[in-house]
């Protein structure tokens, strides 16, 4: 067998190998043998059929397929021994020729980053403001939430609840049908398609209208797109919402922790301030570890964003199970193919590979650890927070493969609030550093003051006293 390493790069190895026709021709008739014991030849036993027989039946190239599945492995393994490379992965083989057999090998290489300076990342944290509107806004739904809907004999205006019956067609086909349908007017709305709700207002209890509508270009089903739609509106009944009174009563129904609304409104601003102290902090930890991608240098072989893709539209999908969707109607819905959809994830694949390599590196270089007791407080914290039936959550928490998920979350976590820390750590100058040397020494020397003065009268009165 004859290796050839071609190049290495983008954190591949590739190989060009050369099989020596002896071992073809060995693991040719290890072949015949196989092939003659699974393959019924009329007029033949099972395993008693000549060779040339059973290449005349089977065809010279199935029986070369099927020894080189056996011999092809061997040799990609025997390559890369021979070559010293260590495989971070399953690599990839093509065989490009059969006389002699020659196949090409990518081999992905372990994945290597190279730290900055990150101990010298210096960032202010963010902070942000929880205004009066935002409570006032809040406070305003809460109250929506509560109100009621009271029937109006007069025309629909936007924030208006209506019933109707609703007929239309794209290109006299059906589009949606429906009787006693409920939709809240509201202005620039999109459902089920812009303008629609405008065409309502004005309308009175009773009243038939009959529109069309073209659908936008950018319109989410593409085949749709541009296209004209006919809609016939028959109105049954208008409502208009009821705001409640700010009373103590709904305050305590709201929130009963509440006697009045003053302090819902404090309950509310504090939930608000929490809020964004969380954002804060989720956006710094997040510009934190930017700045340490950015000064950092992570290679890695492509199958590592494959499998980062894999593992993203598996999470979709999961998502869109609980939706009553799945993989194959987003994709038409959304008029590409999975290939497509690939490419759209890759970067943001790549992004998200970068980062767990440089976090992980940090957590190296910062011999960061995580011990068995760390493990059963995080197991504990969820618990908490399914009180009843969790024996089988933590059963299951306690597996080996879930306690290796968490260890992994909790250095992350650990590693990333090590770098904020960092950064939030005061720059010192070298003037700073010399006026705190100045201030210690000084401090120093005050403190040693009543002791050298208690000495120096020591001597004094030992000198009378042997004069």
């Amino acid at each position: 067998m004859k290796v050839t390493k071609e190049k290495v790069e983008n954190s591949q190895a590739f190989l060009t190998v050369e099989l020596d026709s002896a071992e073809v021709g060995e693991s040719m008739e290890e072949a015949y043998r196989r092939l003659a014991k699974s393959t019924r030849v009329p007029g033949f036993r099972k395993g008693k059929v000549p060779r040339a027989v059973l290449e005349s039946y089977l065809g010279k190239g199935t029986i070369l397929e099927d020894a080189l599945n056996e011999l092809v492995p061997k040799a990609y393994e025997q390559a890369i021994k021979e070559q010293e490379i260590k495989a971070f992965a399953q690599g990839r083989v093509e065989v490009t020729q059969f006389d002699p057999v020659i196949f090409k090998a990518t081999v992905p290489l372990p994945p290597t980053v190279t730290l900055g300076d990150y101990r010298n990342i210096r960032l202010t944290p963010m902070t942000l403001e929880v205004t009066e509107e935002m409570v006032d806004s809040v406070m305003e739904q809460l109250l929506h939430q509560h109100a009621t809907w009271e029937p109006v004999a007069r025309p629909v205006a936007l924030k208006d609840l209506v019933s109707f019956d609703i007929e239309s067609t794209v290109e006299g086909e059906s589009f949606i049908s429906q009787k006693e349908a409920s939709f809240q007017v509201v202005g620039d709305s999109i459902f089920p398609l812009p303008g629609f709700a405008e065409q309502l207002v004005g309308m009175k209890q009773g009243e038939t209208k009959e529109f069309k509508i073209t659908f936008p270009s950018d319109y989410a089903q593409s085949e749709l797109a541009d296209k004209e739609a006919e809609f016939k509106v028959v109105l049954h009944e208008i409502k208009q919402e009821i705001l409640p009174e700010p009373t103590d009563e709904l305050a305590k129904e709201i929130d009963p922790n509440c006697d009045n609304f003053d302090a819902l409104r404090e309950n509310v601003t504090n939930s608000l301030k929490h809020q964004a102290d969380e954002r804060a902090r989720a956006e710094f930890e997040t510009q934190v570890v930017e700045e340490v991608v950015k000064i950092s240098q992570a290679e890695f072989p492509p199958i590592m964003v494959d499998v980062e893709i894999d593992r993203m539209i598996q999470e979709q999908v999961k998502q869109w199970e609980k939706e009553g969707t799945n993989l194959e109607e987003y994709l038409k819905s959304a008029n590409k193919n999975e290939g497509e959809l690939r490419d759209e994830l890759k970067p943001v694949a790549a992004r998200q590979v970068t980062w767990s390599l440089v976090v992980d590196r940090v957590t190296e270089e910062e011999k960061i650890e995580v011990g068995e007791a760390e493990i059963d407080a995080e197991i504990e914290t969820v618990l908490k927070g399914v009180p009843e039936n969790n024996e089988k959550l933590k059963e299951a928490l306690n597996t080996t493969r879930s306690r290796d998920s968490l260890r992994q979350m909790l250095l992350t976590r650990q590693t990333i609030q090590r770098l904020v820390d960092i950064a939030n750590t005061p720059v010192v100058t070298e003037e700073k550093a010399v006026t705190e040397k100045a201030v210690e020494a000084e401090e120093a020397a005050v403190a040693q003051k009543p002791k050298k003065e208690k000495k120096d009268k020591k001597d004094k009165a030992k000198e009378e006293t042997n004069e």
